[in-house]
C-alpha cells in the first residue's frame, strides 16, 4: 500500500441530535444517517505527492445505521488541488491504501456501495475548533455552518467533548450544532440545527496518528 498521511482539521454535520448516538453504539436518532463533512490539510501526502494545503470535502446518505450499509456517497476534491492531489486525496477518502476499519473513511465508503461521480470544485472552508465555529462551501453542492452549544436558561455559550482514547476518526471533538444547506445530488433534508463536530485531524492508512 501507498503510505500516506494527513493533519489538518475537519467540520462534520450530521442529522442526529447533538452529541451523535453513533458516537456511543446507539442508533441514529432518526433511524437515519445523513452527513457532510470538509477537511482541509495543512500537512501531509501520499507516497511523494505533497497534500499540504489541500481540501476535500463529503457528502452521504444512509437509509438506516451507518453499519447496516447500502449508503450513497459523493466526494469533492477542491478544484485548486493538482490531478495527482486530487487522485490521491479520492483514493484515501475511499478508502485505498488503509488498513481495514483504520480510518472512518474506509468504513463509510465501505457502507456505501453507490458512489456518485467524485466532484472537482471549489472548497470554502474555515475551521477554529477552539471557539466551536466553522464554515463550509462547495458551489452548486452544499454549504455548512456550525457554532456553539448555547445555554437554554443564559444564553452563554456551551462547551462539551467527546472523546474517544481508540476512535478512527479522531481522539478528541468539540461538539456544536450546524446546518447543512444542499443543493447537488444528495439532499440532506434532516441537518438543521444539528449534531456537528470541529476536530483537529491526525490520519494515516494505519488510524489516528501522532499531531506532525
Amino acid at each position: 500500500m501507498t503510505p500516506w498521511e494527513l493533519h489538518g482539521r475537519e467540520l462534520a454535520n450530521c442529522n442526529c441530535a447533538t452529541g451523535c448516538p453513533c458516537q456511543f453504539m446507539a442508533l441514529p436518532t432518526h433511524g437515519s444517517c445523513e452527513a457532510a463533512a470538509g477537511f482541509t490539510f495543512d500537512s501531509g501526502h501520499y507516497g511523494d505527492v505533497d497534500l499540504a494545503g489541500t481540501r476535500c470535502a463529503y457528502i452521504a446518505k444512509w437509509p438506516g445505521a451507518i453499519h447496516d450499509g447500502n449508503g450513497t456517497m459523493q466526494l469533492i476534491v477542491d478544484a485548486a488541488s493538482s490531478p495527482a492531489q486530487r487522485d490521491a486525496l479520492e483514493r484515501i477518502m475511499k478508502g485505498e491504501d488503509t488498513e481495514d476499519l483504520a480510518t472512518m473513511w474506509w468504513v463509510f465508503s465501505a457502507m456505501s456501495p453507490n458512489k456518485l461521480e467524485t466532484l472537482v470544485k471549489p472548497i470554502e472552508i474555515t475551521v477554529d475548533v477552539e471557539n466551536r465555529r466553522g464554515r463550509m462551501h462547495v458551489p452548486d453542492v452544499m454549504e455548512t455552518t456550525a457554532e456553539p452549544l448555547v445555554n437554554p436558561v443564559t444564553g452563554d455559550a456551551h462547551r462539551a467533548r467527546i472523546d474517544l482514547p481508540n476512535g478512527f476518526e479522531f481522539r478528541l471533538a468539540e461538539i456544536a450544532r450546524a446546518t447543512t444547506r444542499t443543493m447537488g445530488q444528495l439532499d440532506l433534508p434532516g441537518n438543521t440545527d444539528s449534531h456537528a463536530h470541529l476536530v483537529d485531524i491526525h490520519l494515516s492508512g494505519t488510524g489516528v496518528v501522532a499531531p506532525a
